[in-house]
Order: structure tokens, then sequence, then C-alpha cells
């Protein structure tokens, strides 16, 4: 069996765990956030993600400072990720205060920027109106990550849903270089990535956290790099002719779909 490293290094040089509980879909109420929090814990996670639009910060900050308060885990023991939404961008910084504050947290060890698109202020719905867009300068979103680091709100920055060439256009100015650029659960990790499973059964929890147990065979590797790859989360409802930056599919993902 391959042996996979349990953490990764960021440029940053934070280590990342490389599973990491995620949130994107929401808990039923508190008491089952507190629960799946403490039962990740228990098996091993020691990295939760989230995010403002999830809608799921205010539950997994109150499960962590639970878990903190009775000795389950400690602050410097955990890593927890956030993203910024599109409607914020214009200012990061006081974005990830409201995310901290959800999360009752000092800082995050990473906050990512969740979609290279600019938002007006107040909208939430996943396919936003023609006149909710404004003017997209991720130059500017990317010196407010910046100052995040900076004030010493978050150990490190990075992005999400980027495609390679905005990368490539990122680094070109960046003071502060992406740490992440966040991903298939075994496969990911044996492509060197961190992967985040979703689930707020215990069971599964637990089950997730058991990919360190086995490893995929040459022939498995083989099978699954012929198999053809394709966005499965496209978000076609940020794209229009007027007011969007992008105006088809392919402009969104630069040909990366």
């Amino acid at each position: 069996m391959e042996i996979i490293e349990r953490v990764s290094q960021l440029n940053s040089g934070m280590k990342i765990p490389r599973i990491g509980f995620g949130t994107a879909a929401s808990p039923q109420n508190i008491i089952q956030m507190k629960q799946a929090v403490a039962t990740a814990l228990k098996v091993g996670y020691k990295h939760f993600d989230t995010a403002s639009i999830y809608g799921t910060e205010p539950a997994l900050g109150e499960a962590l400072s639970e878990a903190f308060r009775n000795g389950i885990a400690k602050r410097d023991d955990v890593f927890v990720t956030s993203k910024m939404y599109a409607a914020d961008h214009d200012d990061p910084v006081s974005a990830l205060k409201t995310s901290l504050k959800n999360l009752q947290l000092e800082y995050l060890d990473l906050y990512l920027i969740h979609w290279p698109i600019n938002l007006r202020k107040g909208v939430s719905h996943p396919s936003p109106k023609e006149e909710d867009f404004l003017p997209l300068d991720i130059e500017s979103i990317w010196r407010g990550m910046e100052q995040c680091v900076e004030l010493g709100l978050t150990k490190s920055i990075g992005v999400s849903n980027f495609s390679s060439k905005k990368i490539g256009d990122l680094l070109s100015y960046a003071k502060i270089s992406p740490a992440v650029s966040q991903v298939l659960l075994r496969w990911g990790l044996e492509q060197g990535v961190s992967v985040l499973p979703k689930s707020y059964n215990s069971c599964r929890i637990t089950e997730n956290y058991q990919v360190f147990e086995w490893s995929l065979t040459e022939e498995d590797h083989e099978k699954i790099s012929k198999l053809p790859q394709k966005k499965i989360v496209r978000r076609e409802g940020l794209i229009n002719s007027t007011t969007s930056p992008y105006k088809t599919i392919q402009d969104l993902w630069d040909g990366e779909i």
C-alpha cells in the first residue's frame, strides 16, 4: 500500500491536513453539527472547511468552540478554512472579520476567494440577475486578501474555482502568492492534493477518514486516468451577455471544462 502523508506544506509555511471536513451541505441544526465535529475530531480530522455562502460558519464555530472548551481539541491543532463570497469583494478585511465572528475565532488558517466574480452587496442567490454583476478587478480584490494576512486575520490566502490562466494572471502581480487552489477521495490524495469529503453521518465520517488504510492499484490509476474529465459545478448562472465578465462558460473556465 502506498503511504500517504497526512499533511502537506503550503508555500506560506503552513501545514495543511490532507483530509478536511467539508460543510458545504448545511446540517439540520447546531446539535447535528456539534455531533459531527466531535466525531470528526475523535476519528482524526484536523481540517474544517466552510464558506460564508454555505451558511455553516456559525454552526461550525459553535461546534469548534465547544470542542475547545471541553478539551477535545486545541485551536493550534485545528486548521480552519473559509471562503469570501463574491458580494463581499469590495472589502475582504471586513468580510473576513465577519467570518471570524461567526466562527468564534481570532484568525483563520486559510482564506479563499470563492469565485472569480464580483456582485453587488446583498446578492446571495446562486444565479445572479444581470443587474447584480459589478466590474471585476481581481488584482484589487487580491490586495485586500493580502491585507488580511498583514493584519494577522489569516495565516494563508488562496483561490477557489479559478482556471490555470486566472491563477497565472494573479501570480504576475501578487505580493503574497496564493497558497491553495481548491478537489475523489483517495485518487485526489495520491495526486498530492487535499480533499474535502462532506457528511454529517458519523459512520460515513469515520469511513471517509479510513482512506489512509487502503490504496489504489496501478491498474486503478490507469483506468481513472483514462476517464473523461469535466467540471461538475460549472456555474452557468454566472454567464450573461451584458454585465457579467464572462459571456460563455468557456470564458469563465478559460477552456478548462
